[in-house]
C-alpha cells in the first residue's frame, strides 16, 4: 500500500483511536460524525472500503504463511449499532479458513465454573489467524456492571466481591491484553458508538418490516432503559483499558457506511505496521524445489 494511502488512512482513523484513557469522554465523539465526509463522498467511501477489503485478503494470506502474528478484533456496542453488518462487510474478502467469528452469549454452567476470562481465552486466535469477538470479555465490566445481580451468579466467594472489583477487572483485562501482545497477538477494540435516537429508529424499522422482525427482542427495549448506565460503563472501561498495544476505536455508528470504512481502515493500518511478507525460501528448500521441478518436467 502506498504511503499516500496510509497517510489518508491515518488521518481518517486518528480522531477515533484511543491509546490512553486519561481525560477520555464518550460525549466528545459524535455518533453522527462522518469525519468530514458527506453524502456525496459515499460512493468514494465504498470504493475505498472495497480496496481495503481486497488488500486485507492479500495480507491475510501472508499472515498465515509467515505464522508469527495473530489478530484479534473485539467488537462492542449497544443493540442495533451494526456489529454484525460491519463484521460481514469488513471480512467479506477474507478466506474463511483463516478467520473465526465467536459470538459470546450468556455464560453456561461450565463457563461459570471457571474464571471469567476462561471462555474468552479459549477462543483467542492462533498465529496466522484472524479472530473476531462479537462481544467479548468486556461484557464482564459492562453488562455485569449494569446488572450487578449477574456478578453474584458467578460463584465467587463473597469475600472476593469488594468495592474495588471493577478496578481489579480492568487491571486483569489490561494484563491479559498485554500478555497477548507479548505473544504476537494484536488486539484492536471497536466500540460502535450509536446515538439513542438512531437506535430507536433502527428498532422501529425492525418492528415495521416483517423481514426484520426476527432481529427484534423485547429485551432490547428493556436494556435501552439502562442507556445512561451503559454509557457510563463504556466510558469507564475505555478509560481504564485503552493502551498503545491494545487501542480502542470509538467509531461513530449512526452512518453505517462510515462505520465500516473506519473499522476497515483501522485493520488495514494495524496490518500494514506488521510489514508482512511471504517467508524467504532458504538454499536447502530451493534445492528441493529445483529437484521437484526436474522430476515433474521429466515425467
Amino acid at each position: 500500500m502506498k504511503k499516500s494511502q496510509l497517510a489518508r488512512i491515518e488521518k481518517l482513523i486518528s480522531p477515533f483511536r484511543i491509546t490512553s484513557g486519561k481525560g477520555f469522554r464518550l460525549k466528545d465523539i459524535d455518533p453522527r460524525s462522518t469525519g468530514g465526509l458527506d453524502s456525496e463522498d459515499k460512493d468514494e467511501a465504498k470504493e475505498m472500503l472495497g480496496r481495503g477489503v481486497e488488500w486485507l485478503a492479500e495480507q491475510q494470506d501472508m499472515l498465515y504463511a509467515q505464522d508469527h502474528w495473530g489478530l484479534l478484533l473485539v467488537f462492542q456496542a449497544m443493540d442495533a449499532a451494526g456489529k454484525d453488518s460491519t463484521i460481514k462487510h469488513v471480512t467479506s474478502g477474507i478466506n474463511p479458513q483463516g478467520c473465526a467469528v465467536t459470538s459470546f452469549k450468556q455464560p453456561s454452567s461450565e463457563d461459570l465454573d471457571h474464571d471469567y476470562l476462561w471462555r474468552y481465552s479459549r477462543n483467542v486466535p492462533a498465529r496466522g489467524q484472524i479472530g473476531i469477538f462479537n462481544r467479548s470479555y468486556y461484557e464482564e465490566v459492562l453488562v455485569v456492571r449494569v446488572h450487578e445481580e449477574l456478578l453474584h451468579r458467578q460463584k465467587l466467594h463473597p469475600s472476593l466481591i469488594t468495592k474495588n472489583i471493577w478496578r481489579d477487572r480492568y487491571e486483569d483485562i489490561g494484563n491479559f491484553e498485554k500478555y497477548l501482545d507479548r505473544n504476537g497477538i494484536l488486539v484492536l477494540k471497536f466500540f460502535l458508538h450509536v446515538s439513542k435516537a438512531e437506535q430507536k429508529r433502527r428498532f422501529m424499522e425492525r418492528l415495521d418490516r416483517p423481514e426484520k422482525n426476527w432481529k427484534f427482542s423485547a429485551s432490547d427495549v428493556a436494556e435501552r432503559e439502562h442507556w445512561s448506565d451503559y454509557q457510563m460503563a463504556y466510558e469507564e472501561a475505555i478509560r481504564n483499558t485503552a493502551s498503545k498495544h491494545a487501542p480502542w476505536y470509538v467509531v461513530p455508528a449512526d452512518n453505517k457506511w462510515f462505520t465500516r470504512l473506519v473499522v476497515a481502515a483501522a485493520v488495514v493500518d494495524a496490518m500494514a505496521a506488521l510489514k508482512l511478507h511471504y517467508p524467504v525460501v532458504g538454499a536447502v528448500k530451493r534445492r528441493e524445489l529445483a529437484a521437484a521441478r526436474g522430476r515433474l518436467e521429466a515425467g
